[in-house]
């Protein structure tokens, strides 16, 4: 199943990732898991970017699904850029996306993204509405 990116979206934030050696398998391209690793770095940098630090005491984001759909093979030597979007803030949750190019080929989409991101009290494991900063953010 392919999911698509939606056209109504705001972007959050860009970062580039160096691949490594290490990132790629027996087929010398990057491993479909890595590039989960690659949205995962991103949405963490992007949440400490603006100062969502979660603690086991407090509230903070989980995710609760992810998906990427694979156009094209990144392969070592090179850097992904990464650009993350979201989108469709509800009561306790929003959607986060993000495209992969190579940095050395701007607009040419190598792989695309996204997670369905829930806000939560830890303590109570309990779903909770979004705080309206981060609510500001994502709109």
């Amino acid at each position: 199943m392919k999911f698509e990116i939606p056209e109504l979206k705001k972007q959050l934030f860009e970062m580039i990732i160096p691949i490594r050696w290490g990132d790629m398998d027996a087929m010398n391209h990057v491993n479909n898991t890595t590039y989960f690793r690659y949205l995962e770095t991103c949405r963490i940098d992007w949440m400490h970017s603006i100062g969502c630090v979660p603690t086991p005491t407090g509230e903070g984001p989980v995710i609760v699904n992810a998906f990427c759909n694979f156009y094209k093979q990144f392969e070592y030597p090179g850097a992904v850029l990464i650009k993350m979007y979201a989108s469709d803030p509800a009561r306790t949750t929003f959607e986060t996306w993000a495209t992969m190019e190579r940095a050395d080929k701007p607009g040419v989409i190598f792989a695309a993204g996204g997670a369905t991101t829930i806000w939560v009290d830890f303590p109570k494991q309990k779903a909770v509405d979004l705080p309206d900063w981060l609510r500001q953010i994502v709109s």
